[in-house]
């Protein structure tokens, strides 16, 4: 039962257009929940976050906590089929994961909505008896250690690391949190301590009901939901403890004023300027830091970010809290360095602390704060619907920090301006309370010191206030100011009357300039608008050069429209233009009272373009450093670039163009855009609370100013010269392997993709394959990640390139080879295959109906739905009710029909199977990679030596773009 009062009666603050139901409850048990009732909903979820986290973990064994998370996914007392709740998620439509911070635990699901009591059900019993075996404690320290390894060369945590590293030993905040064979098993042994012992111990000491917050969202009423999780977590144990505390800033004064040059793994120089502050969430209607990082970061003109980009030091600057929890916080200043900038380091601090003057000097301005305030207040009030999943996850983890009525708002609507918290908080922004972090590759050799966990090269040298006093003093003198007040703040959020309930897409206009397809809004009821526009421009791709200046060319137009339109992302109206597979893509989503300024703003660049050297030189220097860090991706990130080079014709690749850029200067790129743009053609799509004359209207605009006029920008395409993505046909009963080093052989993991082609775009194929992935997705997962430790990244997942349909295994391993993982593929296929016979008629129906269930699951958001309706766009597949489709042939499908398929595509030794194996050998595995190359092909297997030959040879699927009525005008 619900006890005390004051349990139901917080009225839970919402936004205006939330038509869900809230109710705060505390069970007798003390544990406080907070259940959403959302009729429309066609997913369940449900998150609880236990107030522990690796700060907790004991002295000597790093990473518990986060062990302990992994453990609980296993089995219990109620549940003991090892991996059956997974399992049951899995087959149920759903997800299921977690995650460790420093003072809490997360864990949460989503499902389908009919199967949520008995998913709610498993989910209680990880709070009430799990089991955590001995055997599983072994292998899934092994886990653990994978995801560890995963991370040792990533920058971002590896810095992440040193800056909690350089904090005071007695403060948690200096801990290693995830955890490692080292740290879990060998050194936990050597002092005699056993794991297990100390993981039920940690457990039992620490999970109790009253650190613990719920957050439930279903489809029933909130009585109905009220009633089942009092019935399912009530007998969670209450042990009375008290929440883990621990005061004070975890940085002491030996600390503060240090500058660190660190070494990092990529290509890069990055400046971190950190300040430990009071944190701002026990002041967060005041929202100090909210409106301290709106200025420091602001990128429009006269702004710090302004000046560097300029000054040629700059490439990027974001500003605001971060690393925060009650009792301590930080607030960075992080910029991207350009090579000049990396030599001006001095000059770039003094700049950021001459801002931090004018701050001072200009004192808390309230039209700034109001402003803030009013884009907060639209933000909130008309946000997106987002997955339950990920609605749950944040709303838990808000509930301990934030008093009820304030869980679903956090610290997002800053609504009292007080002046002198702003102050207090922009007085802790001084030269005495600094720490600086600069990353640079330069440093390398130049270190005396290595951080313990990831092995990162630094050295510190001490810096006075006098110091930084000094570098203001040498700093240019630029004009720093203000921003001006936000002209993109839209004021009109009515929505449009609707003529019709339009369902789908339809083609409303289509001339020999472009083609475009609208889908007014009849789910939403936001006033926000999508408007998507596909510039193909058939000489975008004709050779890697072509690749790599349409590229530059779009980061360009990025780069010289950022002051003017940087304040209309702050207000909601976000614009991206970017390097696409036939040219070029101009997106523009969010308020729609704005857009058309935004977007006739756009086209205008366009149709202006000029190449301004200095920014061709800065922008040109990004993209080289981009392609060189190419490298250091994971290793499973390179086998899937491999699969994709292999399968996609005239894709060129990463080591071509990096080959070329140095050649490319400014020059080129001002006789390479014209002709560019000399011939295009665009596909448009226009959706949300926009009527059809005024989608019209925009495209009309868009030809007017590049097609039309004296000397017109572009012309139309020849009918030869529309683009098409054209896919690799693989060989039936033919094994291709692609064995390939790791491009960083420092990297100790290898990679699999197992790649098996089915069909091209097919409603009946369709459902088999994605029926397939669904019921092997879970048991590949159990198999290989829980029972043969393969590692962390396992995953089986459905593929498609431009409509041609496939499965892939990826997985990420340092136990065994690529070859050797190919053959685990393999035994688990053969090992499913008894599991598909035996299905039982029931069990086959269960997965059927929750496909079904996860075909009819409505889009979420306007982006949503507008990036699945361009990608049948983009495909040429234009079946915008692919999922009624689905939905109907899923009803028909038969369980031999479905053994059928698999006997045919998918089984290991069918003669019909399509099969590539792309194997990238990390550092650990040399030996083997040389192995493979040199062993002679066996009858059915085929090694590719060379990507482009092997390409060359292929026949390729025809493209959807190629049929009647699709390209055709």
């Amino acid at each position: 039962m619900a006890v005390g009062k004051s349990a139901t009666d917080v009225e839970i603050f919402k936004p205006r257009i939330d038509k869900r139901a809230y109710r705060r409850i505390v069970l007798s048990n003390s544990l406080e929940a907070l259940l959403i009732s959302d009729p429309d909903t066609d997913k369940a979820a449900a998150s609880m976050v236990v107030s522990v986290g690796y700060f907790s973990d004991p002295d000597g064994l790093e990473g518990l906590a986060h062990f302990l998370e992994h453990m609980l996914f296993f089995a219990s007392e109620k549940y003991p089929m090892e991996d059956s709740y997974s399992k049951y998620i899995t087959e149920h439509g759903g997800s299921t994961n977690a995650f460790t911070a420093p003072d809490l635990t997360n864990f949460y699901f989503d499902v389908n909505v009919d199967c949520f009591e008995e998913a709610l059900d498993r989910f209680a019993q990880f709070f009430i008896k799990p089991l955590m075996s001995p055997d599983a404690t072994i292998r899934e320290i092994k886990a653990v250690d994978s995801e560890n390894r995963k991370n040792l060369l990533s920058d971002g945590w590896r810095m992440n690391q040193l800056h909690k590293h350089l904090s005071s030993k007695d403060h948690p905040y200096h801990k290693f949190g995830t955890g490692s064979w080292d740290t879990l098993e060998v050194k936990p042994k050597e002092k005699g301590i056993d794991t297990r012992n100390e993981l039920l111990k940690f457990y039992q000491e620490n999970y109790s009901a009253n650190l613990m917050q719920l957050v439930v969202y279903g489809k029933e009423t909130l009585d109905e939901i009220q009633t089942q999780v009092e019935k399912k977590f009530d007998s969670i144990r209450n042990l009375g403890r008290n929440c883990f505390h621990f005061p004070g800033q975890p940085c002491t004064s030996e600390h503060l004023q240090i500058l660190v040059k660190a070494v990092p793994i990529k290509q890069g120089h990055t400046l971190r300027i950190i300040w430990p502050i009071t944190p701002s969430i026990r002041n967060y209607k005041e929202g100090p830091c909210r409106y301290l990082g709106h200025l420091i970061g602001h990128e429009g003109e006269g702004s710090l970010f302004y000046i560097l980009k300029t000054l040629g030091w700059a490439m990027g600057l974001s500003a605001g809290e971060g690393d925060w929890s009650l009792e301590f916080s930080f607030f960075n200043v992080i910029i991207e360095l350009t090579d000049a900038g990396h030599e001006h380091v001095e000059d770039i601090v003094g700049l950021l602390f001459k801002y931090i003057l004018l701050l001072q000097r200009s004192g808390v301005t309230k039209w700034i704060f109001d402003e803030l305030a009013a884009i907060c207040e639209n933000g909130f009030h008309y946000q997106d619907k987002v997955r339950p999943r990920d609605y749950v996850v944040n709303i838990s983890s808000n509930m301990k920090l934030y008093p009820p009525e304030d869980w679903l708002v956090g610290s997002s609507l800053p609504s009292k301006f007080v002046p002198s918290t702003i102050q207090s908080a922009l007085d802790e922004l001084n030269m005495e309370n600094v720490r600086v972090f600069w990353e640079s590759k330069k440093f390398e050799g130049c270190t005396d010191l290595v951080e313990p966990w990831y092995g990162t090269a630094y050295s510190i040298n001490k810096i006075t206030a006098s110091t930084i006093q000094q570098w203001v003093e040498k700093a240019p003198n630029a004009y720093l100011h203000l921003p001006s007040p936000n002209i993109f703040i839209p004021t009109d959020l009515s929505l449009k009357g609707l003529q019709e309930k339009v369902k789908f897409p339809t083609l409303l206009r289509k001339s020999s300039f472009s083609r475009l397809w609208y889908k007014p809004d009849t789910m939403f009821f936001t006033p926000k608008a999508y408007i998507k526009i596909d510039f193909n421009c058939p000489l975008s791709s004709h050779s890697p050069e072509a690749e790599v200046l349409t590229d530059i060319f779009t980061r360009l137009l990025m780069d010289y429209l950022n002051e003017y339109a940087y304040d209309a992302q702050v207000a909601g109206l976000d614009y991206a233009i970017r390097h696409a597979d036939t040219g070029f893509q101009v997106i523009v989503v969010g308020y729609n009272h704005k857009m058309r300024i935004l977007l006739e703003t756009i086209v205008l660049k366009l149709h202006q373009f000029e190449v301004k050297p200095d920014r061709f030189a800065v922008i040109k220097e990004a993209v080289i450093k981009e392609y060189q860090n190419f490298k250091f991706q994971q290793p499973y990130q390179q086998a899937m670039y491999y699969c994709t080079l292999l399968l996609e014709d005239h894709t060129w690749p990463w080591s071509e163009e990096l080959d070329v850029l140095p050649y490319l200067e400014a020059d080129h790129l001002a006789k390479f855009a014209p002709i560019l743009l000399s011939k295009a053609f665009l596909e448009c799509l226009v959706a949300g609370n926009i009527e059809p004359a005024e989608a019209e209207s925009v495209v009309q605009h868009v030809e007017d100013v590049l097609f039309r006029g004296p000397q017109p920008t572009s012309k139309p395409l020849f009918p030869s010269q529309h683009l098409t993505n054209r896919v690799v046909k693989l060989d039936k009963g033919v094994i291709y392997h692609y064995p390939v080093e790791g491009l960083n052989q420092k990297d100790e993991n290898s990679s699999l993709v197992h790649y098996i082609q089915v069909h091209q775009d097919d409603i009946k194929l369709d459902v088999k394959l994605q029926l397939f992935a669904l019921v092997a997705k879970q048991p590949a997962f159990h198999q290989l990640r829980s029972v043969e430790q393969l590692g962390y990244i396992t995953v089986l997942m459905k593929r498609n390139d431009s409509g041609v349909r496939g499965a892939q295994f990826i997985i990420q391993s340092t136990v065994k080879d690529p070859a050797e993982l190919d053959v685990r593929v393999g035994a688990f296929l053969k090992l499913f295959e008894g599991k598909l016979y035996e299905m039982s008629e029931e069990e086959y129906k269960s997965n059927v109906n929750a496909l079904i269930d996860m075909k009819l699951e409505k889009h979420k958001n306007l982006r949503d739905e507008a990036a699945f309706y361009w990608g049948e766009i983009s495909d040429g597949t234009l079946k915008f009710d692919r999922r009624d489709s689905e939905v109907a042939a899923l009803r028909d499908l038969k369980k031999e029909e479905l053994v059928d398929f698999f006997n045919y595509y998918i089984k290991v030794d069918s003669p019909q199977r399509k099969t590539l194996s792309v194997q990238v050998y990390g550092g650990v595995h040399s030996a083997e990679y040389k192995k493979t190359i040199n062993e002679a092909d066996e009858p059915g297997r085929y090694q590719i030596k060379d990507i482009f030959s092997f390409r060359r040879s292929r026949p390729l699927y025809g493209s959807f773009k190629g049929g009647l009525g699709h390209m055709k005008l």
